[in-house]
């Protein structure tokens, strides 16, 4: 009998396999994060389900391994717990990045940010600050503005100059980053020399047109949630102050900003009209909405988070 050869695999097939395999593993990781953003209402900000939330928080950064050739080094910033992040090797001591966790403002900690916070420092070689900042609904705004100044405050005592530190942030963290670009621009101090914004939260008031087209899309976030933790955070608060929607603040003067987003995300507006508005202002933005991809994809171990960081890592070369 004469046998006949094995016949190749088509690559079409090669490929559907690949991803088979990295949807099974991303499986866990997707059911942490959704428990995280399942708020269905704002009676879910309740303290057991605000603990459910935190907890979900803490597995997902558990599950998603930090990056190997870094260092982690927790310490307490004035009361405040925080951590350095440090590539093993040699690395560059002239500039800082300030990371600011997500989370919708009612969860997160140094465990979450740590993933992300890694793979900052890996493809940048950069000292990267991390902060685990207060929470609402026990801490609303501004708490968190105020901790955030800490941390930047702490960098200029340390000796950083705001034209040598990055601030970075994803989600509500994004959020954060601008608020806080906001605040030293209204002090009158030194703005940094850039930011880096992975899927910003932008408009607390859910204006965008995303909210209501990619409900179907997002695999992760909610309008409900996004509800619920708008009403934790700032309970009766005007919600077009540019302290909690950075969108409506004026933005000449600011340093140039990354923003990463993805197509499959109910915030998407948030990063599109960002750029447009920074644009406006004269400000130098680039815009990334990569495809297939969803809120924060950057922090998990897949190809794409791996490209997306590179992308940073080049864009932060650009600046110095």
């Amino acid at each position: 009998m004469k046998l006949r050869p094995n016949s190749p695999i088509p690559p079409q097939r090669v490929q559907a396999d690949l991803r088979l395999a990295e949807k099974r593993r991303l499986a866990p990781m997707m059911k942490a994060l959704k428990a995280v953003h399942s708020a269905a209402s704002p009676e879910s900000m309740a303290p057991e389900d605000l603990e459910r939330q935190r907890r979900g928080q803490e597995v997902l950064g558990r599950l998603i391994a930090p990056m190997a050739g870094v260092e982690w080094e927790p310490f307490s910033l004035a009361g405040m717990k925080a951590a350095w992040v440090r590539p093993s090797r040699g690395h560059d001591r002239r500039h800082a990045i300030l990371y600011c966790h997500g989370g919708g403002y009612t969860s997160g900690n140094l465990g979450y940010s740590r993933p992300t916070a890694s793979k900052l420092a890996h493809v940048t070689g950069y000292e990267v600050l991390s902060f685990e900042y207060r929470l609402a609904p026990e801490h609303p705004y501004p708490a968190v503005v105020e901790d955030a100044l800490k941390a930047w405050d702490h960098l200029m005592y340390l000796g950083y100059g705001a034209r040598d530190v990055v601030v970075a942030g994803d989600s509500a963290g994004g959020n954060l980053a601008l608020a806080l670009t906001h605040r030293l621009k209204a002090a009158g101090r030194r703005l940094p020399a850039s930011l880096v914004l992975f899927s910003p939260w932008t408009d607390m008031t859910a204006s965008g047109r995303s909210y209501r087209e990619r409900q179907q899309l997002d695999p992760t976030l909610t309008l409900d949630y996004i509800r619920a933790v708008t009403a934790a955070y700032a309970p009766g608060a005007d919600l077009t102050d540019p302290g909690l929607s950075p969108l409506f603040g004026a933005f000449d003067g600011f340093p140039p900003v990354l923003i990463q987003a993805g197509t499959h995300e109910i915030l998407l507006s948030d990063s599109v009209r960002l750029r447009d508005r920074l644009v406006a202002a004269g400000v130098p933005c680039r815009l990334e909405v990569w495809n297939g991809m969803w809120h924060v994809f950057q922090m998990f171990p897949i190809k794409k988070a791996g490209e997306a960081m590179d992308h940073v890592g080049r864009f932060l070369l650009e600046q110095f």
